[in-house]
Formats: C-alpha cells, structure tokens, sequence
C-alpha cells in the first residue's frame, strides 16, 4: 500500500475499534495471522464495530475474520496450505493465479450466509480461497496476496483496495 502512495497505519490487534475510528483510516486492512480464528473472538468483535464504517480487506486470517464476523465458522484443515504453488480460481473470470499461502484453518462454505459471497477457491481442495460482501465494501483472502509469488500476480487486489477505499469500486 504504500508503494502505492498510501499512508499505513499499524496498530495491535488489541486496539478498540473506537480507537482505531479515532485515527480516521480511510480503509482498513486485517492481517495474517498467526491465530485460530476461533480463539479471536475479542478480534472478531472489533471487525463487527468496523464493518460498514469503512472499506475493509482481510488477508488469511483478516479473511477467517471477516468470515465469523458475518456468522461464518471456521475449521481446522487435514493438512495445512503452506508455501507457494497453491492455485486459486477466480470465479469471476475463471482466470487461475498461482498463490503463495501458510494458514491451517479454513472457512465452512456450508456455514455463510446470504450476505458473502465466495469469490475464490483452492483449485487443489476446494477449499473457500476469497469472500465478497454483496453491498458493503468488504472482501477477503485466503492466500497471501503481499508474498507476491508469480511475481506480481496477486498485487491488484491492493489497487481494488485502493479503489474501493477511493469510492471507486
């Protein structure tokens, strides 16, 4: 983001969601990990008091956040996704990236709720891979969009940040 002129503020995952209005973001980015999505309730409440306030993008675990923020659950993958070579459909476009990802715990599709919709999936498991809110200016991955394998294959799903956070998209 700041490659692309953007000013980045970092704060703790501890932070209120009061606080970090009070900074006046123009967007908000959730992180990776590490964590089981399903010990983060207290993060989880802060993105329900952050959700609709302003454009949001989740990244691995940001997206399992986003997910349970919205009444999703979460479960423990077999086999963890770790490293790069992972491919991901877009289902958009059916266009496949190559991805690079390290997280053990996956959202249940079975479980979503009307309001998100599965953007992206695992070509090798299935596995949900990206979610979209139909109406508010909210999405997430799965998959490590920063580690830029491919080299830059994922990379514009910073610009659709940038454009969302713009009023562009």
């Amino acid at each position: 983001m700041r490659s692309m002129g953007c000013c980045v503020t970092a704060v703790p995952a501890t932070m209120p969601a009061e606080e970090i209005l009070g900074l006046e973001p123009d967007g908000i980015i959730l992180s990776p990990g590490p964590g089981n999505p399903e010990l983060l309730d207290y993060i989880v409440d802060t993105v329900k008091k952050l959700v609709g306030k302003k454009p949001m993008m989740g990244i691995c675990l940001g997206n399992q956040l986003i997910a349970r923020a919205f009444g999703a659950r979460t479960f423990k993958l077999k086999f963890g996704h770790r490293g790069g070579n992972h491919p991901v459909r877009d289902l958009a476009t059916g266009k496949v990236y190559i991805t690079a990802q390290n997280h053990g715990y996956a959202v249940d599709p079975d479980s979503l709720k009307d309001e998100l919709e599965i953007t992206y999936v695992n070509v090798n498991d299935g596995t949900v891979a990206g979610l979209r809110h139909k109406k508010l200016p909210v999405f997430g991955i799965q998959y490590h969009s920063e580690a830029s394998p491919g080299p830059w294959d994922s990379t514009y799903l910073f610009t659709e940040f940038r454009e969302m956070v713009r009023g562009k998209k």
